[in-house]
């Protein structure tokens, strides 16, 4: 579990933790059912006290992200949550609040936006089918 605290982000740590995981198993990254670092690993590892970790383990269990089976460990919850796809969607929001954001200082309208961003999409679809065509015939 790839985690990293910023401590001039003004975000709690206990949050931050809590955050990057919630993206983590909205991502996919982390998958339904499998086990997380334990608390005192992960305090370890990211130099903090393990009160923090509990903190934020607190809050994605309590949020049904999380769950701990007592003596066994904590996993990543089995049943899809709903949480999982409120948090996909929050993170795209904030990312086009920045575009729509750094877009209007740069004097571009939403139609430039829609039309750059058909644009690239097409061009992402096409590298992909190029990659899966190369993936498909070594030989040629």
């Amino acid at each position: 579990m790839n985690i990293t605290i910023d401590t001039k982000d003004g975000v709690p740590i206990y949050r931050q933790i809590a955050n990057q995981i919630r993206y983590m198993v909205a991502s996919g990254i982390l998958q339904s059912g499998e086990e997380i670092s334990p608390v005192r690993t992960l305090a370890l590892a990211l130099n903090v006290t393990p009160n923090t970790v509990v903190k934020a383990y607190d809050e994605l269990n309590a949020a049904g992200v999380i769950f701990k089976r007592r003596g066994a460990g904590t996993y990543i919850s089995e049943e899809q949550s709903p949480i999982a796809d409120r948090e996909r969607r929050r993170i795209i929001q904030l990312r086009i609040d920045a575009l729509l954001a750094e877009a209007h200082q740069l004097d571009f309208t939403a139609d430039d936006l829609l039309g750059l961003i058909r644009q690239r999409q097409r061009l992402l679809h096409q590298s992909a089918q190029s990659d899966k065509k190369g993936t498909e015939n070594p030989d040629d």
